[in-house]
């Protein structure tokens, strides 16, 4: 559904009467488009470890426009904060404020990266304390923040670096118009693993992915990027709609499998398929949901057991299969979608909250299952995204909900995709066990 309101107040007299009124100034978004720059200006990279050298070094590489100093008054496409090395809070002062200094000269959708360490790991309690202010100081200059311009964190483990190739993984996600809608988060970058790929258009290429719930919506976006980005796809959806599955599979050059996948066997069969028809099976995104919304008090075992099964009970079922499958060996990737419901909670949705909230915690648990075969396991947790469902949504709750992120504006179907495509890229081998929210830094239920 087109926001309206967006592109009204983004240009010329609507901006002016937004300004003047003290309206919500949302802007358009800077996405993802094949050929277009990683980063639209130059690249401001701070810290004084060896960490920002050998990152300013590989930023160069990749043909970024790198400042180790600022230039008063150039506009900048990202500020890369690099805090790797903090050993007490007090270190904190002269990196983040020499940042500060910055933040003025952002240019429009522009992009802040901080890159430090993860507190869990702590030695003592001063490091932790430094290590955890990074999360209360990231999440508070995303909410400052404006113009579209987002603030997101990348947190480094023993086992990682900053040159790591999870963390570069992240790194170009979060520079990138991939993470448009990504606002205030961080990802752990759990190992060493991942390969970016050679060709940054096609990173899945050779791939074979599953998308299930891919008829229509997030489902079918889904489906659509992972082709875009070089994927074969085996898209499946319930039989009641199989004539959209269809157009849907014509449009990726996939094939189509009609399955409930709350049926015992659907793990084998979606196993069985893929490796018929393509020969091996690397990706599975676990997209098919449904709602059944019910205050808790009025709430039925229909209701209950319905969305369980779905959301929750299927997608435990068809990963033990993949678990147990030998053609699910060669650095495996899952993605499961949750919600923001699953974290925040909301009003009238406590079954929904309770599958969506499973799924994080499953996704924690099997992260462990898959590192034998270098695989990987990651949740995306939406926020309010323009669909069907939320075009059916009272007016003013609407408006309500689109407004109530840091960003102003409801997400797109695509920028979930986005979030899933890098998770399932060989970019995010290093990143396990996460749960990435893409709802403009909110936790409206999706």
């Amino acid at each position: 559904m087109t926001d309206k309101y967006t592109e009204f107040v983004s240009r010329g007299a609507g901006r002016d009467i937004a300004r003047k009124l003290g309206l919500p100034q949302p802007v358009v978004l800077r996405r993802y488009a094949p050929g277009r720059p990683l980063v639209e200006g130059p690249v401001l990279v701070q810290g004084s470890g060896t960490g920002a050298d050998e990152l300013a070094s590989i930023l160069l590489s990749w043909r970024l426009d790198v400042r180790r100093h600022a230039v008063p008054r150039e506009k900048l496409g990202a500020i890369i904060l690099v805090l790797d090395g903090l050993a007490r809070p007090e270190d904190l002062e002269k990196p983040v404020l020499g940042a500060a200094a910055s933040l003025r000269d952002l240019a429009p959708n522009a992009r802040v990266v901080i890159i430090s360490r993860s507190a869990a790991g702590a030695p003592d309690p001063a490091v932790a304390a430094a290590r955890q202010g990074v999360d209360g100081l990231l999440r508070s200059l995303a909410k400052e923040l404006r113009a579209g311009a987002t603030g997101n964190g990348i947190l480094l483990t023993a086992a990682a670096g900053t040159t790591s190739p999870g963390t570069l993984g992240a790194l170009q996600f979060f520079l990138s118009g991939r993470s448009a809608f990504v606002d205030g988060q961080f990802l752990t970058v759990t190992s060493g693993l991942g390969q970016l790929p050679d060709d940054a258009g096609t990173p899945l290429a050779g791939k074979v992915a599953v998308v299930t719930g891919a008829a229509r919506g997030i489902g079918a976006a889904i489906a659509r990027t992972l082709y875009r980005d070089g994927a074969r796809l085996v898209v499946v959806d319930v039989p009641a709609a199989g004539g959209d599955l269809a157009k849907v599979a014509n449009e990726v050059h996939g094939t189509a499998l009609q399955l409930d996948i709350s049926r015992e066997d659907a793990g084998q069969r979606i196993i069985g398929h893929a490796v018929e028809r393509h020969g091996r099976l690397d990706i599975v995104v676990h997209n098919a949901g449904i709602t059944r919304d019910k205050l808790l008090v009025n709430m039925g075992q229909d209701r209950w057991n319905a969305v369980i099964a779905v959301n929750l009970a299927a997608q435990l079922r068809i990963n033990a299969a993949l678990l147990a499958s030998v053609h699910f060996r060669s650095s495996p990737r899952i993605v499961s979608v949750a919600s923001t419901s699953g974290i925040a909670g909301n009003r009238g949705q406590a079954n929904y909250a309770a599958s969506k909230a499973g799924v994080i915690g499953m996704v924690r648990a099997t992260a462990p299952l898959l590192a034998a075969h270098g695989g990987s396991i990651n949740a995306v947790a939406p926020g309010f995204i323009e669909t069907a469902m939320t075009a059916r949504m009272p007016f003013a709750t609407r408006e309500v909900a689109r407004r109530l992120n840091s960003l102003q504006q409801g997400g797109e179907p695509g920028d979930v995709a986005e979030a899933i495509a890098f998770l399932a890229s060989d970019a995010a081998g290093g990143i396990s066990g996460e749960v990435l929210r893409v709802c403009g830094q909110n936790l409206v239920g999706a």
